[in-house]
C-alpha cells in the first residue's frame, strides 16, 4: 500500500514518524512523509521518501522578547497561508497515495482524502479531542476546570483554531467540496468511527473514558535510530565528571538565547551541577566557550544516546522530549511554552519525575536553581526509572501497522471507517 504521512509542524512533530514509517516499510508498504524542507534529511536518512511542504512552522513558533499586539495579530494570516500551502503540497503528494495519515496539525488531510476518495486516519502526538478528563491543550494551560468545564472548553477550543479553519475552508472551496463546520466534521468522523491513534503511553496519560470508539492511545512512536558518532569533546566532557544536566528547549525559545544563557549557567553553578547546553532554535550556548570546563555547548545529538548519560533534563516539555526523558529514566525540569506542553509538564510532576513546573515566561535564575536542586534528589530519578521500565516493552508502531493492514485488507479505498 502506498502510504502518505502528512507531518505539519516542528522537528518534534516529524521525527516520531521516522519510526512509524520504517515499521510500515518493513511490513511491506511504501511510505512518503510530507514535511517542511528542513526535516527532509531526517526522513530520507532512514530510507523513507520525503515530499517537501513549503514554509517553516518553526519561524512562527519564535517568541520575541517584547511581542506586540500587531505582531501577534500578524501570526494568524501567516499561519493560515503556511497551512494553505502545506495543504496543497499534501494534495500533490496524495495524488499517488492509497492512504493518507495525518498528524493533529494537518486536519485538512481529512478533506483531501474525501476529495480523492481514499481512506485516511489520524496519527496524533497530542490529545486534541475534547474530554472531561483534562483541559484542552489549546488553552496553553494545565489548569482543570472540572469535568463539564474541561469538555466545554475543549469543544470551544477546537472552534477557536482560526488559521486551521480558514485554511481548511479555502481548501474545500478549491476542491469543489461543500462547506462544513468543525462540529459537522467531528460528527461525521464519529459516525464513521474515523480512527485516531495517539502516539504516547497510556501509562503517562490514560485514554479518557468519554472518548468515542476509534480514538486510541497506543504507546510512543520512537524515532528510527540513525548511525551517529558523538564528537570527542562530548565524550570527554561526560567522562570528566559526574553526569551533567542537559538544558535545551528544542524548537521553542527562538530569539531568547542571549537571555537564557547567563541565567542557565548561573543556576547550574548555584545547584552544583555540570551542564550541557543544546543549541536548538534558541541557539543556546552559542557563546558559552568562555564559561569554563563545567559547561559544554553542543548541537544535535540523538535523545536515545545522550539522555541516559545525563542526571536531569531542563526542557520545554514537548510530547517527544517528554517521552524521551521517561524512556531514558531521567528526571525533568519542565519549562512549557504553550499548547500541549503544560499538560505534559503537569503529568511529569504527578508521576514524580519532576519537582515543579516553571512556565517559560517565568524562567529565572533563582527558580531554576531551586528546581535543579530538588530534581537531583534520588526520588525523582527513581520515579523516572520506574516509568522507563513500564515503557520498555511498549511499541506504538504496532498499532499503526495493524491499522494500515486492516485498511489495506478491506479493499474499499473510499471507506475511512475502520474497526
Amino acid at each position: 500500500m502506498r502510504v502518505l504521512i502528512c507531518a505539519v509542524g516542528s522537528r518534534g512533530d516529524v521525527v516520531p514518524f521516522t519510526g512509524v514509517g520504517t515499521a510500515l516499510r518493513r511490513a511491506g508498504h511504501t511510505v512518503t512523509i510530507a514535511a517542511h524542507p528542513s526535516y527532509a534529511s531526517m526522513v530520507t536518512g532512514v530510507g523513507l521518501q520525503a515530499h517537501p511542504m513549503p514554509g517553516d512552522l518553526g519561524v512562527l513558533l519564535d517568541l520575541p522578547e517584547r511581542s506586540t499586539p500587531a505582531y501577534q495579530a500578524g501570526r494568524v494570516p501567516r499561519l493560515t497561508e503556511l497551512l494553505h500551502r502545506a495543504a496543497h503540497a499534501t494534495l500533490e503528494a496524495a495524488a499517488d497515495a492509497d492512504l493518507l495519515l495525518m498528524n493533529g496539525s494537518a486536519p485538512f488531510g481529512y478533506d483531501i482524502a474525501e476529495a480523492l476518495g481514499i481512506p485516511s486516519a489520524g496519527l496524533y502526538n497530542q490529545p486534541m479531542t475534547p474530554t472531561s478528563a483534562f483541559p484542552p491543550i489549546v488553552l496553553h494551560s494545565a489548569r482543570s476546570w472540572g469535568a463539564r468545564g474541561n469538555r466545554l472548553l475543549g469543544e470551544l477550543g477546537l472552534r477557536s483554531m482560526i488559521p486551521f479553519h480558514r485554511a481548511g475552508d479555502r481548501l474545500r472551496r478549491e476542491l469543489g467540496l461543500p462547506p462544513r463546520s468543525v462540529g459537522a466534521t467531528a460528527a461525521r468522523q464519529a459516525r464513521e468511527g474515523w480512527p485516531i491513534l495517539h502516539g504516547y503511553s497510556p501509562a503517562v496519560l490514560p485514554r479518557p473514558d468519554d472518548w468515542r470508539p476509534g480514538l486510541e492511545v497506543v504507546g510512543y512512536w520512537w524515532p528510527e535510530p540513525v548511525a551517529w558518532e558523538p564528537p570527542a569533546e562530548l565524550t570527554e566532557f561526560l567522562a570528566a565528571g559526574p553526569p551533567p544536566v542537559l538544558v535545551g528547549f528544542g524548537s521553542m525559545a527562538g530569539g531568547h538565547g542571549a537571555r537564557l544563557l547567563p541565567l542557565v549557567v548561573a543556576a547550574l553553578r548555584a545547584a552544583g551541577a555540570r551542564g550541557i547546553l543544546q543549541a536548538g532554535r534558541a541557539g543556546l550556548g552559542a557563546d558559552a566557550s568562555g564559561f569554563g570546563p563545567d559547561v559544554l555547548a553542543i548541537g544535535d545529538a540523538p535523545h536515545e544516546w545522550l539522555l541516559p548519560r545525563v542526571a536531569a533534563v531542563v526542557h520545554h516539555a514537548g510530547a517527544g522530549t517528554t517521552g524521551a526523558t521517561l524512556r531514558a529514566g531521567v528526571p525533568s525540569v519542565p519549562t512549557p511554552v504553550f499548547a500541549d506542553q503544560p499538560l505534559w509538564s503537569k503529568r511529569l510532576v504527578e508521576l514524580g519525575c519532576a519537582s515543579e513546573v516553571i512556565p517559560f515566561r517565568k524562567l529565572g535564575e533563582e527558580r531554576l536553581t531551586a528546581a535543579l536542586r530538588a530534581v537531583l534528589e534520588p526520588r525523582h530519578r527513581e520515579a523516572a526509572q520506574a516509568m522507563a521500565r513500564r515503557l520498555a516493552d511498549e511499541d506504538g508502531t504496532r498499532a499503526v501497522v495493524e491499522l494500515v493492514d486492516r485498511i489495506s485488507a478491506s479493499g474499499d479505498q473510499g471507506d475511512t471507517a475502520v474497526g
